[in-house]
């Protein structure tokens, strides 16, 4: 192999690294904002992609994305950090414009694939990927292949119903994981718990995080701690379904949130434990937390490409 040109296209930065024909350390890696609503990402992104570009041959370009979007056809259905891609041919332009092969993956997959590869999940061949972040997201690696489905969209792991009835999700239904377990959704139970009167030395407003609940939860929040508590059962709730559908070997926590240690991870794993149905699935399972950090999507898209090369 030569060297491959990897990109992460997130919703604040657009990061793009050259790996070599070997290893995971970048030869060179440059960011720049992504600004998603005003013209011109893509001309940003192949700017980035020339600034990075190598003196030696390149075999491919790998990119790792928000979705929904199609890996199979290389299109962006829609991402809504940039509204301007509505079935973008974003895979088909890059390689128009480059004359070498261009992968798309949705980035939840492919950090799935980074960790797997390169990670915490190395040497196993069944692994569940959970990132717990603004959003909540994930990937499958089943029997050594990654779950992609027909259209390239499986494993939308945040957008399962655990609340029937509850909070609009992200995505415009109540009640889905996303809606009460991510970072966002603790942040609006405790602003809407301060304004029913519960005491708290939290504030309601735009700059309560999930961290700063965090921070609260670890000096003794009540609040603080019930709001982490509630999240990590709905995920627990949630991650016994994934263990009966997938029969992972480990399971890997990703993303912001888990940032927050044991507060959130011990109410998943008792309320997983408590709901899944055989204790069969938990011969042997691993639960730990992500290693590649903001890489994950670089290192990604990386594997993404390797792969794909070695399956020519």
């Amino acid at each position: 192999m030569n060297f491959i040109i990897a990109l992460d296209i997130g919703g604040t930065q657009l990061r793009a690294a050259v790996f070599p024909p070997a290893g995971i350390t970048p030869v060179a890696i440059q960011k720049t904002a992504t600004r998603g609503t005003e013209p011109g990402v893509y001309e940003r992104l192949t700017d980035l992609v020339d600034s990075v570009w190598p003196a030696g041959p390149v075999d491919a370009i790998s990119v790792a994305a928000p979705g929904p979007l199609n890996p199979h056809t290389g299109t962006v259905i829609s991402t809504p950090n940039i509204p301007a891609w509505k079935n973008y041919p974003l895979a088909d332009l890059l390689f128009k414009k480059y004359k070498v092969p261009a992968f798309l993956g949705n980035d939840a997959n492919l950090a799935a694939v980074g960790e797997w590869k390169y990670g915490a999940g190395q040497g196993h061949h069944d692994v569940l990927y959970l990132t717990l972040s603004t959003g909540i997201g994930g990937g499958v690696i089943s029997g050594d292949r990654l779950i992609e489905g027909c259209n390239g969209m499986a494993a939308e792991l945040g957008h399962i119903t655990v609340l029937p009835g509850g909070p609009i999700c992200t995505c415009g239904f109540p009640g889905h994981l996303e809606a009460v377990a991510s970072g966002l959704a603790i942040a609006r139970y405790v602003s809407e718990q301060i304004a029913e009167g519960r005491s708290s030395v939290l504030k309601a407003g735009p700059a309560l995080d999930a961290h700063a609940i965090a921070l609260a939860a670890d000096q003794g929040d009540e609040l603080a701690r019930e709001a982490f508590v509630r999240a990590g059962e709905f995920i627990g709730q949630a991650l016994a379904e994934f263990l009966h559908i997938f029969n992972p070997s480990i399971v890997i926590f990703g993303g912001g949130v888990t940032q927050s240690g044991r507060l959130i991870l011990d109410p998943i794993e008792s309320t997983m434990k408590s709901n899944v149905m055989d204790k069969t699935y938990l011969d042997g399972l691993q639960l730990v937390t992500a290693k590649l950090g903001d890489d994950a999507g670089l290192l990604g898209s990386l594997a993404q490409a390797r792969i794909r090369l070695s399956n020519v």
